[in-house]
């Protein structure tokens, strides 16, 4: 028996829990190209899935339907690589979120073109979660997201607040012009903070390119926005008394983040060198643990099952996109682009992450919080 027909029996082993076949006809089954895919999946795991679907060395009709039974039949837990090993030691030796990186993700992700975010995110650049409760599009879900924080916020006019990682602005401005409030965004990509600047022109929003540690000053409240998926553990506790000292005493902090269901170190070694470099999930008991003593926690809100549709709606406009956009975004890149998107929608179609708005307040708020929905 030839040595890659030995590999291929291995991973279609692996592979049947998952109802997944090599060279099948159904849709999420995968169709191989490279004889060399075998071995490499085999030895690198996560890493070389990835890096190989990057290469052409494999496809499969419906990608994310693929790696969504892979998720939820736990079948990425039975492979590891001394990647991985290597990547768990280094994030437990090193604080890799520390202020000499703080700007790592901004380059190389937030950085990589405006028009790429132009084409995926649709009329409002928002790139986290919508809320599509009662939405049936995007852009009415990143609305109906940006009314929920504002009125979880309870804003009102003439509030000065703050947002912790404003990207493209887009959430201080729809604050400015329907609650009437100025505020103040900070972000790490020079990109953001150029097109923020555009976006906000005229209204009483400051942007600047900062480090959340540099921050010094107290607003009535803040909010971040898909931001804490950057901390990384080392630096929750030093995150959230930032925020704290940010905060009038009666203020309120709205924290939206995606979130593990178990406590990790680190990120998936492929999202971690393609995608959000020193990336790192909090799970509910790490960001109770860096609260406690800080704030209450008056509101814990969980929709990651809108981020599974909001996903798809970036797939489409982007996949809609790709001829008008330039040489740089090579075939390579798009289908790493792809491999992403695919990857984030299986993670939340099959629960194994999850999106939360967390309300903290701190002293408590009189008589209780009420939570809009």
């Amino acid at each position: 028996m030839r040595t890659h027909d030995r590999y291929r029996r291995r991973l279609q082993a692996l592979l049947g829990p998952a109802d997944v076949r090599l060279d099948g006809d159904r849709d999420w089954d995968m169709q191989v190209h490279h004889p060399g895919f075998y071995p490499r999946v085999l030895a690198q795991g996560s890493l070389g899935l990835g890096e190989a679907y990057m290469d052409g060395w494999w496809d499969a009709r419906s990608l994310d339907g693929l790696l969504f039974r892979l998720l939820d039949a736990h079948v990425d837990e039975q492979v590891h690589s001394l990647a991985d090993a290597f990547d768990a030691i280094r994030a437990w030796l090193t604080n890799q979120q520390d202020r000499r990186h703080s700007f790592e993700i901004g380059e190389r992700h937030y950085d990589l073109g405006n028009d790429l975010y132009r084409a995926m995110l649709g009329r409002r650049m928002v790139y986290s979660c919508g809320y599509w409760r009662r939405a049936e599009d995007l852009d009415a879900a990143q609305e109906a997201k940006l009314d929920l924080i504002c009125r979880k916020l309870g804003l009102k006019p003439g509030m000065r607040v703050l947002d912790i990682g404003c990207g493209w602005g887009e959430a201080l401005r729809f604050a400015a012009e329907r609650y009437g409030v100025s505020g103040v965004g900070i972000t790490v990509s020079k990109e953001q903070a150029a097109l923020a600047r555009e976006l906000c022109a005229g209204l009483p929003v400051e942007i600047r390119l900062q480090d959340y540690r540099e921050l010094d000053e107290r607003f009535d409240h803040v909010f971040s926005v898909g931001m804490f998926e950057h901390v990384g553990v080392k630096n929750y506790r030093a995150y959230f008394e930032v925020v704290k000292r940010s905060l009038r005493g009666d203020g309120l902090f709205l924290l939206h983040s995606i979130g593990s269901n178990v406590s990790r170190h680190r990120t998936d070694p492929w999202i971690g060198r393609y995608i959000f470099p020193n990336s790192m999930l909090p799970s509910a008991a790490q960001i109770a643990r860096a609260v406690e003593g800080l704030f209450v926690i008056e509101d814990w809100h969980g929709f990651g099952t809108d981020y599974d549709l909001t996903l798809q709606a970036w797939r489409a406009n982007v996949e809609a996109a790709w001829d008008e956009l330039p040489a740089r975004y090579d075939e390579r890149f798009r289908r790493m682009w792809r491999y992403y998107l695919a990857g984030s929608m299986a993670s939340f179609r099959a629960r194994r992450i999850q999106l939360w708005q967390v309300v903290l307040s701190p002293r408590g708020v009189p008589g209780g919080y009420l939570a809009p929905r």
